[in-house]
C-alpha cells in the first residue's frame, strides 16, 4: 500500500495548481461559471422562461430570476422527480439527494445531475484530500482505509426508476472502482437502511481494518466508536487504529465536540481533524489550514454561483443580493446558490461569514430558520456554539448533544432561554458552567445582551443536564437516526424542548 500512498499523495498534489488559480482569480473564476451555467441552461423550460438566451451580465440575471425557496421551485422539482427531464437542467436527472423537512413536506428532494456529482461533489472529496497532503505532506493516510458513515437509498415516491436519499448514500453508490476499494465497510452495509443493524456490523468490520480517515458528522461517528470502544474495552480508538491520521467533519460545528475526540477517542497531536462544508445541494468549502478551525476556503470552480444576502433581510420576498466583490468581514450572510444540477438563485437555508478576502474563507454561522428571537435577541447558532465552548473549558465538560430555545413571557414574567445538554463529561460545577454560558452569549451578542441587561427582558436560562442517550433516544424517536440528521441546536418555538422534555419523563 506504500506505493499506493506514494502515488496518490502525488496525484492530489498536482491538483493544488487548480485550487491556487482559483484563489488568484476569484472573481473571474466565479463569472466563467455563471457564464457556463446559463448557457448550459438556455433551452431548459427554466431557462426559456426567464430568457436565459440572452443574459450578458450577473445583474441581468439577478433582475429576471427571483430568489428561491425549496416551496418555489418544487412544481418544477416535482416533475423532474415524476421523471420530466430538461425542466430545470438539460442533462437527465436520475437521482436526488433527500435533506430535512419543509412547510410542504417532510422531505426536500434535491435534483443531482452527473455534472453536480463529478464537478462539485467528488471533485470536493478528492480537494479535501488534496488540501490534507499540502499540509501533511508527509501523511501515509493512504495506506489505509477511509471509514464513511452514509445514509440510505430509496425509490423516490414519484417514480420507483429514480432512486433518492442521503447525498452521502448517492456518493457511495456511484463511487468508481478505486474509491470503494479505499473505503470501509462494503457498500452493502454502508447502506443499510437499519441504523441500530448498521452501527453493530459497521463496529464488527471496521475494528479489523486499518483505518487512517474518517468522513462523518461528528453525532454519529461517537455513536460508532462507543460501540467499537465498548465491545473491545480499549482505553481510546488509537488501541484499534493506531495509524488514525484525519476526521473530516461536517453538517454541525464541531468545536463543542472537539476535546471529547481530542481526550477521550484520538488523544494525540498526531490526528488532524479538517472541516468540510458540504449538503446536499453541494460541496461548498473545504479547511485548507489545519491552524485554523472553523475557516473554510470557498471552492470557486464546483458549478456553483455565490450570492449572498445580508441575513436580516433573508426574508425579503426580493431581496438585494450581493456577490464576492461586494462581500464584508464578519458580516452575515444567508447563502443562495446557482448549480449545475438546477437549483437556480436557490437559498439554502444556511448562514455564513466570511473570514478572509483573500482568499475567500468562510465560516457556517447557523441556519436562517435555526435560531431565538423571542425577544429580538436574535440568538445564532455560532453564539451558541462559542459559549457552550466556553462554558465547557471553564468547567472541565465534554459536550455529547444541546438544543434550546424560548420561554415565553406569560402573566407578568420576564422571558428566557431554556437549554436542555447532554454531557460526555458533566461540569466539575455546574452554577459555574451555567454562569458562563450565559456571560458569554451576553459577550458575543450584544441584542442578547441589551435584553439580559438588569433581567430587562430576558432572565438568566434554566439549564437541564440530561442522561447520556437523551438525544439518541429522541432522534429514535423521530426516525432520524444517522445519515444526514443532526440535533437542531436552536428554534425559535418550543417544539423540539417539549418533544425531547417529554423523553426524559417517560
Amino acid at each position: 500500500m506504500r506505493i499506493l500512498n506514494d502515488i496518490l499523495s502525488w496525484f492530489m498534489k498536482r491538483r493544488m495548481e487548480r485550487i491556487e488559480h482559483f484563489k488568484a482569480f476569484p472573481l473571474e473564476v466565479q463569472n466563467q461559471v455563471f457564464h457556463e451555467l446559463i448557457d448550459a441552461a438556455k433551452r431548459t423550460e427554466w431557462g426559456t422562461k426567464h430568457g436565459y438566451s440572452n443574459i450578458q451580465t450577473i445583474r441581468e440575471f439577478q433582475e429576471r430570476v427571483p430568489v428561491s425557496s425549496y416551496e418555489v421551485l418544487f412544481p418544477y422539482i416535482e416533475r423532474v422527480l415524476k421523471g420530466e427531464q430538461n425542466v430545470l437542467w438539460p442533462s437527465d436527472i436520475e437521482w436526488f439527494s433527500k435533506s430535512s423537512g419543509t412547510t410542504n413536506a417532510r422531505s426536500k428532494f434535491l435534483p443531482m445531475s452527473p455534472e453536480s456529482l463529478e464537478d462539485c461533489h467528488y471533485r470536493g472529496g478528492k480537494d479535501m484530500m488534496t488540501l490534507f497532503v499540502q499540509n501533511r505532506p508527509e501523511t501515509a493516510v493512504f495506506d489505509g482505509k477511509a471509514l464513511s458513515i452514509g445514509g440510505s437509498l430509496q425509490p423516490n415516491p414519484h417514480n420507483i426508476d429514480l432512486m433518492a436519499g442521503d447525498v452521502s448514500a448517492i456518493i457511495m453508490k456511484n463511487l468508481p472502482a478505486w474509491g470503494e476499494y479505499m473505503r470501509t465497510p462494503p457498500i452493502e452495509v454502508a447502506l443499510l437502511d437499519n441504523w441500530e443493524e448498521k452501527v453493530a456490523r459497521m463496529a464488527e468490520i471496521t475494528r479489523l481494518e486499518n483505518v487512517t480517515s474518517i468522513l462523518g458528522v461528528p453525532t454519529w461517528v461517537v455513536i460508532l466508536m462507543d460501540r467499537i470502544m465498548e465491545k473491545n474495552r480499549v482505553s481510546s480508538m488509537l488501541d484499534i487504529w493506531p495509524n488514525f491520521e484525519v476526521f473530516v467533519h461536517g453538517a454541525v460545528a464541531f468545536q463543542p465536540y472537539r476535546e471529547l475526540f481530542q481526550t477521550k477517542y484520538f488523544p494525540s497531536k498526531a490526528v488532524n481533524y479538517l472541516e468540510i462544508y458540504n449538503a446536499s445541494e453541494g460541496c461548498f468549502a473545504i479547511q485548507d489550514d489545519l491552524s485554523k478551525p472553523g475557516e473554510m476556503l470557498l471552492m470557486l470552480d464546483y458549478g456553483v454561483f455565490y450570492e449572498f444576502v445580508p441575513a436580516e433581510k433573508a426574508d425579503q420576498e426580493h431581496p438585494d443580493a450581493l456577490t464576492l466583490d461586494q462581500v464584508q468581514l464578519d458580516t452575515n450572510y444567508a447563502l443562495i446558490i446557482s448549480t449545475n444540477a438546477g437549483l437556480w438563485r436557490y437559498k439554502i437555508g444556511d448562514t455564513i461569514k466570511f473570514t478572509c478576502l483573500n482568499p475567500f474563507r468562510v465560516k457556517v454561522s447557523g441556519r436562517t430558520k435555526h435560531f431565538i428571537n423571542a425577544f429580538g435577541e436574535e440568538l445564532i447558532v455560532d453564539n451558541a456554539d462559542r459559549a457552550i465552548t466556553s462554558a465547557c473549558e471553564a468547567t472541565g465538560a465534554v459536550l455529547s448533544e444541546y438544543t434550546a430555545g424560548p420561554i415565553y413571557m406569560d402573566n407578568g414574567t420576564r422571558g428566557r432561554h431554556e437549554w436542555i445538554i447532554e454531557f460526555s463529561e458533566a461540569p466539575a460545577d455546574r452554577s459555574l458552567f451555567e454562569h458562563i454560558l450565559d456571560k458569554t452569549l451576553r459577550e458575543v451578542n450584544s441584542d442578547y445582551d441589551a435584553k439580559r441587561h438588569r433581567d430587562l427582558a430576558l432572565v438568566r436560562p434554566i439549564v437541564h443536564h440530561v442522561p447520556n442517550g437523551t438525544f439518541y433516544n429522541w432522534m429514535a424517536r423521530r426516525g432520524k437516526l444517522g445519515g444526514q440528521h443532526k440535533v437542531p441546536r436552536l428554534s425559535n418555538s418550543r417544539e423540539y424542548l417539549d418533544d425531547i422534555l417529554t423523553v426524559i419523563q417517560t
